[in-house]
């Protein structure tokens, strides 16, 4: 090489992929070469290992918990890795007396540990919660993706449910991490099957020869199908009942950090902190097959500007990460739903 010019070749090995053991996939990603005290950054385009468990929480109707670049075995090099849990909860609310609305409503909540971010004051870690959790509740609120099954009784009772999710560990990539916990605690949940039930009052005064034969010890409570009930009862036990309705259409978080003209996954926070403008996309695949994509939403973090040509050619290259996340976490939670349900496990191995 000429005087004054060299260049260091730096590789890092990183993978994507849900496995229990470990990562899925290698491949180099990141190569940065330094050329006359400039540097070229080619674009990464994996992320770390992701490790997810369900069922982590057993008083909750829905949990899990995810894990990226960390685990017991010191993947990603010994360093911690971002981990959150999230977990869901259902109570019953009166549409007409409280808060409650027809149709039921989510609430999303998100808070972090100190432990997490040191670094923080107790008012700066308010503000970061308060940001998290609203970038959270709008997206997964929205009208497009609410369950229909929250009802209990219409115009009565329906189901209000919690969303809440603890950051333990933030070693980068916090929002792709908030959604996929969120989405994989989602579709654990199970919401309890109801049934209506009526109290029918005896106008007078029910003497034993009143009572016609065979109606004897008969319950006031009438649970058959009845026009107009007043009250509900559980036919399922409250760890069991049926999935939440739209399963499949819970979204996953991208994180695209940007260093114009290129862009990278996964940033650790030391690479987050070098870079100006991170964008935000929030994908749901509603039917997978057709594998048809809807761009729930988008947002720009970050003092940098983008131009917007170059918006336009990340959203495409986001939704092929998104699918890819997609894929990989609909093929770990089948994997999950066989280990924990040996009725479910019994029925594929036939």
């Amino acid at each position: 090489m000429s005087g004054g010019q060299h260049i260091v070749r730096i590789v890092a090995q990183r993978g994507i992929g849900f496995s229990i053991d470990r990562v899925v996939c290698r491949s180099p990603i990141i190569t940065i070469n330094f050329v006359d005290d400039a540097f070229v950054v080619a674009p990464k385009g994996n992320y770390r290992n992701i490790a997810l468990e369900t069922g982590v929480a057993p008083l909750a109707n829905g949990s899990a918990r995810i894990s990226i670049g960390g685990g017991p075995h010191g993947i990603g090099g010994g360093i911690p890795g971002t981990e959150v849990v999230a977990a869901v909860k259902l109570e019953v609310e009166d549409v007409q007396t409280e808060e409650g609305v027809d149709g039921g409503r989510i609430v999303c909540a998100v808070s972090c540990s100190p432990s997490a971010y040191p670094n923080l004051t107790n008012n700066a870690l308010d503000d970061l919660q308060s940001d998290l959790s609203s970038v959270l509740h709008q997206t997964l609120s929205h009208s497009s993706l609410h369950p229909p099954n929250l009802t209990i009784l219409a115009g009565r009772k329906s189901w209000l449910l919690h969303l809440d999710v603890v950051v333990l560990t933030d070693s980068g990539s916090i929002y792709d991490a908030l959604f996929l916990a969120s989405a994989a605690a989602l579709r654990d949940t199970r919401v309890p099957r109801t049934r209506g039930i009526e109290y029918k009052a005896q106008s007078r005064r029910a003497t034993e020869e009143d009572i016609p034969m065979g109606d004897a010890g008969r319950s006031g409570f009438d649970t058959r199908a009845l026009k107009k009930s007043t009250d509900f009862e559980l036919t399922d036990y409250w760890d069991e009942g049926e999935p939440l309705g739209k399963s499949e259409s819970w979204p996953v978080c991208i994180t695209l950090s940007l260093l114009p003209p290129i862009h990278y996954l996964d940033a650790t926070p030391l690479e987050e902190s070098a870079t100006m403008s991170r964008l935000l996309l929030f994908f749901a695949f509603p039917n997978s097959a057709s594998g048809n994509s809807v761009l729930q939403g988008m947002r720009l973090l970050g003092p940098g500007e983008t131009d917007l040509q170059i918006m336009k050619t990340l959203i495409p290259l986001g939704e092929k990460y998104a699918r890819d996340l997609k894929r990989g976490l609909d093929a770990k939670l089948h994997s999950e739903a066989l280990r924990r349900n040996p009725a479910t496990r019994n029925k594929m191995a036939r």
